[in-house]
């Protein structure tokens, strides 16, 4: 029987290239198992860069799974949390895993809108956080247990079960300086694909969201994790003190290259100028 793309696909996983995706990961198809998951939530991770280009250069190509593909395993391009979830989400069912994609808060819960996106994965009865598509992300899942905690590459997270409206939700919290600072908030609310189109859409459009404003370009290297706006670089290295300081003139064209952004010419020109017309503080 062929598959209804609004009621038994609607996530249209079935159109992933699967073989083209664990190729770019350059990660074996492999069962459901806790092993198998971190593997390829690493490599995820660590092959496709968090990046708001497309939304500074005006030609998004959209949160669908289809142009997601295009632009991540077509192109070996990045993106941000909307691209990475969908196109993780979709590559975990078709390998059989159960997946839920869901919506989250950035910082304050009580002023941000719900423009994150994570994947629970339930294997084994257990449910997992996967993360793919944040800042400085979970290189692989974390129980999703009220006071879980993981350790893994030198990054620590903790999980905790907090109040959101009658239910419950998930708070995720990063270990820094001494003491746990929360990332981001999620419900556990029904999360449907016009709801991460909304949420794109507010993201990339809204004058003063955030990637409206700023450039962010973040990846995880074997080393350290490096994050470049419009202003600055940080670099962050696992049990050392973090680098942070003023982004050079003329630096970005070279930071592009270091963390390996394809990027066509006429995509680097423009980024080059637009970014020279971001606001800058002082």
């Amino acid at each position: 029987m062929p598959i209804n793309k609004l009621t038994d696909d609607p996530w249209q996983v079935g159109r992933l290239d699967l073989g083209a995706y664990l190729a770019r990961l350059d990660v074996p198809a492999e069962p459901p198992s806790r092993p198998a998951l971190d593997a390829l939530h690493e490599a995820h991770v660590r092959a496709f860069t968090f990046d708001n280009i497309d939304v500074l250069l005006d030609r998004h190509p959209g949160v669908g799974l289809e142009a997601v593909q295009t632009k991540f395993v077509g192109r070996g391009r990045g993106g941000y949390c909307f691209e990475h979830g969908v196109l993780l989400a979709a590559a975990l069912h078709r390998l059989g895993y159960h997946v839920q994609r869901r919506l989250g808060r950035v910082g304050d819960p009580a002023t941000s809108g719900r423009t994150h996106c994570v994947v629970v994965v339930t294997l084994g009865g257990e449910r997992f956080l996967a993360d793919p598509g944040f800042g400085l992300s979970l290189l692989r899942p974390i129980p999703l247990t009220h006071g879980a905690t993981d350790a893994h590459g030198g990054w620590a997270y903790r999980v905790r079960e907090v109040p959101e409206g009658s239910g419950s939700g998930w708070a995720l919290d990063r270990w820094r300086d001494g003491d746990w600072e929360l990332m981001h908030t999620h419900d556990e609310l029904p999360v449907r694909p016009v709801d991460v189109v909304m949420g794109h859409h507010f993201t990339s459009t809204y004058p003063s969201s955030h990637f409206r404003r700023t450039l962010v370009l973040a990846r995880h290297l074997p080393d350290r994790h490096v994050t470049v706006t419009h202003e600055t670089v940080t670099v962050r290295r696992p049990g050392a003190p973090t680098e942070h300081r003023r982004l050079t003139e003329g630096e970005l064209p070279h930071l592009l290259d270091r963390l390996e952004v394809p990027l066509t010419a006429a995509e680097r020109d423009n980024l080059l100028r637009r970014v020279r017309e971001l606001p800058r503080d002082g």
